[in-house]
């Protein structure tokens, strides 16, 4: 039998579970301190992603940098840091790629035991970085390299590459990573 154009059984069906819903629907209330106190759950982010660095070039275009076709430029991202005052730079120089991962997680830890019993001394919260189990690489490329200064527009710039990276494929990737903070609690 037909209703309107509809068989009589699909609007029952859906009628059906209309009425349900609206019978399981609940309200939300505050939690009272008691019961407050009986809740336990765990805290963290949990993130998945792709990352894309510089597929064409990036936005600085001058005398050194440029766009990733044109071959007498430098192309793609550059990390400068310095390891101590007044020392050289080491930097990741022509970071490009396409990084992809899911899993990585990041969450509070509280450290109070092992490390060869310094985790008892220590006794104070680190983040703890859980590596994703697997990382997807797809035509990453950088060099690791020495400078002497942290920007190759900088007076007196000199760069000497000491190793090219070329990356493709998956790493799997298992284990913590604790970040301690530095300073007084």
């Amino acid at each position: 039998m037909t209703v309107c154009g509809y068989d009589l059984r699909v609007l029952l069906m859906i009628s059906a579970l209309w009425l349900s819903a609206v019978q399981v629907s609940a309200e939300m209330a505050p939690l009272g301190d008691e019961a407050l106190a009986s809740v336990s759950g765990q805290g963290g982010i949990y993130l998945s992603g792709d990352i894309s660095i510089n597929e064409l070039g990036g936005p600085v275009q001058n005398s050194y940098f440029g766009r990733c076709d044109e071959a007498d430029k430098k192309c793609g991202a550059r990390f400068a840091y310095r390891l101590k005052e007044g020392g050289g730079w080491m930097v990741l120089d022509e970071i490009k790629g396409l990084f992809a991962f899911e899993g990585l997680t990041l969450r509070v830890k509280t450290v109070d035991s092992g490390f060869g019993g310094d985790g008892e001394l220590f006794n104070r919260d680190v983040i703890e970085i859980g590596l994703p189990d697997s990382v997807r690489f797809t035509d990453v490329q950088f060099k690791i390299a020495a400078s002497s200064t942290a920007r190759p527009t900088d007076p007196g710039f000199m760069q000497t590459d000491i190793l090219s990276v070329e990356m493709q494929g998956d790493v799997i990737m298992q284990g913590n990573l604790l970040v301690f903070p530095d300073g007084n609690p």
